[in-house]
């Protein structure tokens, strides 16, 4: 009777211990969280917003204002070099946002590549700049930062001020010392301070006395309104939302005068606020890249796969 009862008590063991594992484990279980939709919609094929942190990137870093870079760019052979110069820059500053406005009609297929995989919070859109303000000695890039502030004013219209944010035009063809973006982020209207490189100069800069902005150390007509590179200012989010139509004009403009005319309606030159040390040091340069040499390029593609360049 004895071994009868163990034998069934063997049968039954492997079962119940199947039955308690699968008890234990169900309630341990807990619910998991609901996933949150993943950011990157809006207007001109935007990447995750600049103001949508990680969970791991909230604390400090939330609280700085918003630099939005507004880089105009067109097709050429060093396109891809120049804006991967300029994103790897910007991969190293917190909270900023890259507005990158091509010069064409659509969207580029290396170009939108290109901000797929740069990792960045981004905003590709386009602009065609028409044909008769293409000739030599025409301002350039008009159209395509007037596009970047249209885009800027839409996103922020209805949203409750105070908006922190900082505005500045990143031409990709120059060089930025990361000094530069936590100099800009303080601005309160205007900030101002020197380019290296540019004018026949090795810089030019604005001069300061006891705080204050008094004239112009430059190469080329020191008479303008405000003599100043297109890399050498900041202006206040804020500033561009209360003015909404100021921009960069095309009728009665001409070259080296685009900065004087927008910045005219949007400031004076007393108000302005030097930055790098009272405008004594040279945080970004106007560098170009040399033109490239393309003389043994075959006219029709030789090579059997097609790399981009």
């Amino acid at each position: 009777m004895k071994s009868l009862l163990f034998s069934r008590f063997l049968l039954l063991l492997p079962w119940v211990l199947i039955v308690i594992i699968v008890l234990d484990i169900d309630s341990s279980r807990a619910p998991l969280p609901a996933l949150a939709p993943r950011g990157g919609g809006g207007i001109g094929g935007s990447r995750p917003a600049a103001g949508r942190l990680p969970p791991e990137r909230r604390g400090p870093e939330a609280a700085l204002p918003t630099i939005y870079a507004i880089t105009p760019t067109y097709s050429r052979p060093v396109q891809k070099a120049e804006l991967t110069r300029l994103a790897n820059t910007f991969r190293q500053v917190a909270r900023l946002h890259w507005i990158l406005v091509e010069d064409a009609a659509t969207r580029s297929e290396l170009v939108s590549r290109f901000v797929a995989a740069a990792g960045l919070p981004c905003t590709h859109l386009h602009v065609p700049t028409p044909r008769r303000y293409k000739r030599p000695g025409l301002p350039r890039a008009t159209e395509q930062r007037n596009a970047g502030l249209a885009w800027l004013r839409q996103r922020h219209q209805h949203l409750p001020p105070p908006q922190p944010g900082v505005l500045f035009f990143a031409d990709d063809d120059n060089t930025y010392s990361l000094e530069l973006f936590q100099e800009m982020r303080t601005t309160r209207k205007v900030s101002v301070w020197p380019v290296g490189l540019v004018g026949g100069r090795r810089y030019e800069r604005p001069v300061v006395e006891n705080g204050k902005v008094v004239g112009w150390y430059t190469g080329w007509r020191a008479d303008r309104p405000f003599a100043i590179d297109m890399a050498g200012f900041a202006v206040s989010l804020q500033v561009i939302l209360s003015h909404p139509k100021a921009v960069f004009k095309r009728r009665g403009s001409q070259p080296g005068m685009q900065e004087s005319d927008f910045l005219k309606q949007i400031t004076t030159v007393e108000e302005l606020e030097p930055k790098a040390n009272n405008c004594t040091k040279v945080l970004v340069w106007h560098t170009r890249t040399e033109k490239v040499n393309l003389a043994n390029e075959p006219k029709y593609h030789l090579d059997t796969v097609n790399i981009e360049v």
